[in-house]
């Protein structure tokens, strides 16, 4: 089946989710069983806490799963390897979107918990919040990453999202070792006043962190983790401060990014008659 049959059947029952997307072997869909769910939580829990020292409470050591109130409410894209079956071995990358239906069951979005997202909520448009990605370590290669950015245009073309949004993370959590990382982010790709989001007053770690004349741009743009730099090369900005996560081990910044930059890159995949 070609991408555009995958995306008209999906058109025709915008509540099921996108079709199943392919490269190869690998494929991209929206999770619809619970045990697709719990796969994602366990690599979650592989990458974030075994591979990248997140620090797990009780709960999440016991479960080996990285799971909140959020799954249950937000759309769980998942990379599966079809090459290694039909069940829980084959999901192999995932990413979770949270539009804003699902998060006011909640109560908020993730993102609140760190940033003061007031221009958001005054954004005269949909919105999608954007989290928890992460790709198996043997998977990290173009065409994993290719097929979540595919799915994520699948998706905010079909649910008429405007914006997105989200943190993304730096590893580690020693500002003086990324104040490079930060301060280029800031000085470059600061959002504008009116989608720029700020960390909360009790979290919030300033990037201006040196000189950004004396920064190496070419060298840290290149050493930026691939999630950012893909958000960078949509046209995506940042927000201003960073925030230390101490469980994640990681600092994160403010990420927002206009979904029609995202949809006139993946354009060739959707065909001219759903436009």
């Amino acid at each position: 089946m070609s991408t555009t049959d995958d995306l008209s059947e999906a058109l025709a029952a915008r509540h099921v989710g996108i079709g199943e997307l392919r490269a190869g072997n690998l494929g991209l869909r929206i999770a619809r069983a619970d045990w697709e769910i719990d796969a994602a939580q366990a690599l979650r829990y592989r990458v974030f806490y075994e591979e990248m020292g997140a620090l797990p409470d009780p709960v999440v050591l016991a479960s080996g799963r990285d799971r909140d109130a959020y799954d249950a409410v937000a759309d769980h894209l998942l990379v599966v390897d079809h090459d290694l079956g039909d069940g829980r071995e084959s999901v192999v990358g995932t990413y979770r979107l949270i539009r804003e239906s699902a998060a006011k069951t909640v109560g908020r979005f993730y993102t609140a918990g760190e940033y003061d997202i007031g221009v958001l909520e005054r954004f005269p448009g949909q919105v999608l919040e954007l989290g928890r990605s992460c790709v198996d370590s043997a998977y990290r290669g173009r065409a994993a990453m290719q097929l979540l950015w595919r799915g994520i245009a699948a998706y905010i073309f079909i649910h008429n999202i405007d914006l997105m949004f989200g943190c993304a993370s730096l590893p580690g959590t020693d500002v003086d070792v990324l104040a490079p990382d930060l301060t280029y982010l800031f000085a470059n790709h600061l959002a504008p006043p009116a989608i720029r989001l700020r960390a909360l007053p009790e979290r919030y770690v300033d990037m201006q962190r040196m000189d950004p004349e004396a920064i190496d741009s070419r060298s840290v743009l290149a050493g930026l983790p691939p999630l950012i730099k893909g958000y960078l090369r949509l046209g995506g900005f940042v927000g201003d401060g960073a925030v230390i996560d101490h469980q994640f081990n990681t600092t994160d910044v403010a990420v927002v990014v206009q979904s029609d930059l995202v949809t006139d890159k993946y354009y060739r995949h959707f065909g001219r008659d759903l436009r």
